[in-house]
């Protein structure tokens, strides 16, 4: 099932370390260059994508929608916060959405709607995945090969002991949509 995405942009860009300082570059070339990387990952992946950029500060008085190379891209208006606006957006969608959000608060929300979490720095890798064109195969079996090494702590319990709690293979199942 095809979920719709929606991105904490400048929340993204932090995991990467790209706001604040800038790294030496324009915040508007860092913002088309995530648009454009968002823009691979759609075609590959062919995920709606909603992209959130904060406008609080210096937006305008209304919030201003755009839709560029595939991609829905929100800027919220002057004196409200992507939040607002992507909390806002988890309730229209509810379940049928996923959210991409370090911000507890954000995530507690979307969760409570029903929709997919996942955590900015953990979508960067997998965007970053997408991109290059590495494989998911390359990162289970280096994770397959030292779980291997693992000891046994309880002797005693019956059950695999490599296999992972209920809730974790659940997560592991929404994450291979992503």
């Amino acid at each position: 099932m095809v979920k719709h995405l929606i991105i904490d942009a400048y929340n993204l860009l932090g995991a990467r370390g790209m706001v604040g300082a800038q790294r030496g570059s324009s915040s508007e070339s860092v913002r088309e260059n995530l648009i454009k990387e968002l823009a691979l990952y759609r075609q590959r992946k062919s995920h709606p994508l909603t992209v959130v950029f904060d406008g609080w500060q210096q937006g305008l008085g209304t919030e201003r929608h755009e839709h560029r190379a595939g991609l829905e891209v929100i800027y919220s208006r002057r004196g409200e916060r992507a939040d607002q606006v992507i909390q806002r957006l988890a309730h229209e969608y509810g379940s049928d959405c996923a959210v991409v959000s370090s911000d507890r608060e954000v995530a507690d929300f979307a969760r409570s709607t029903g929709a997919f979490v996942m955590g900015a720095v953990e979508f960067d890798l997998r965007l970053r995945e997408s991109v290059s064109g590495q494989s998911r195969h390359a990162r289970s079996k280096k994770f397959s090969e030292k779980d291997s090494e693992v000891p046994r702590h309880r002797p005693e319990k019956k059950g695999n002991p490599k296999k992972l709690p209920k809730a974790a293979r659940k997560r592991l199942r929404q994450l291979k949509a992503f």
